[in-house]
C-alpha cells in the first residue's frame, strides 16, 4: 500500500497575533497601555478610537480608548508561545470559532515569561486574537476578482485545535 501525500495547499500557517488593551478613557491611560504593550510585543502599538458616543461613560465619538498592535511571521510564533505559557498552555474549546480563529484573554500582563512589574504602568489585562489561514487564502483580499473560499478550503474549529495542539502543544479543555 502507498504512502499517501499530504496536500501542500491544506497545510495551515499561523497569519497574525492581534494583541488588543480596551482602556476605556483616553490621555495617561492610553500612554500606560501603550508602553505595556510594546514591553510585551517589542512593536509600536497604536490607539484605537471609539466608534459612537456613550453619555453613561463619558466617551465621545473618535476618542482614543483602547491600543492594539499586530505580530505576523516569526515573531507573531515567538509572541504566541510566550503567551500561552502566560495561561498554562491551556485554552478553553469554546475560545474557538467557526473559521478557525481563537481568542483568549489574559488578566495580568505580568504573568507574561520576560515581563517585569513596573510600578509605572501597574497590573493591566489584555485581549488576544489569534488568526489561521491556508494557502490561497488571499483571493477574498486580492484587489481584482476577490472570491470566496471553498468550504472545504475553510479551516473549521476542529483543524485549528489539531493545529495549536501539534506545533505549540496546547492542551484544549
Amino acid at each position: 500500500m502507498a504512502q499517501q501525500t499530504q496536500n501542500m495547499m491544506k497545510k495551515i500557517k499561523l497569519e497574525k497575533v492581534v494583541l488588543n488593551m480596551g482602556v476605556g478613557k483616553s490621555g495617561d491611560a492610553i500612554l500606560i497601555a501603550k508602553t505595556a504593550l510594546d514591553q510585551i510585543s517589542g512593536k509600536k502599538s497604536c490607539a484605537r478610537n471609539a466608534k459612537e458616543t456613550q453619555r453613561d461613560w463619558g466617551v465621545r465619538k473618535g476618542e482614543p480608548i483602547g491600543v492594539a498592535t499586530t505580530s505576523r511571521g516569526k515573531d507573531a510564533e515567538s509572541l504566541l508561545k510566550r503567551l500561552l505559557d502566560a495561561k498554562g498552555n491551556q485554552i478553553k474549546g469554546s475560545s474557538f470559532d467557526n473559521f478557525g480563529n481563537v481568542s483568549f484573554g489574559i488578566l495580568e500582563h505580568i504573568d507574561i515569561p520576560g515581563i517585569k512589574y513596573d510600578p509605572n504602568i501597574g497590573i493591566l489585562g489584555l485581549d488576544v486574537a489569534v488568526s489561521f489561514s491556508r494557502p490561497g487564502f488571499n483571493i477574498r483580499l486580492r484587489s481584482r476578482h476577490k472570491a470566496k473560499i471553498g468550504k472545504k478550503h475553510r479551516i473549521n474549529s476542529d483543524d485549528a485545535k489539531e493545529f495549536l495542539k501539534r506545533e505549540f502543544g496546547v492542551a484544549i479543555i
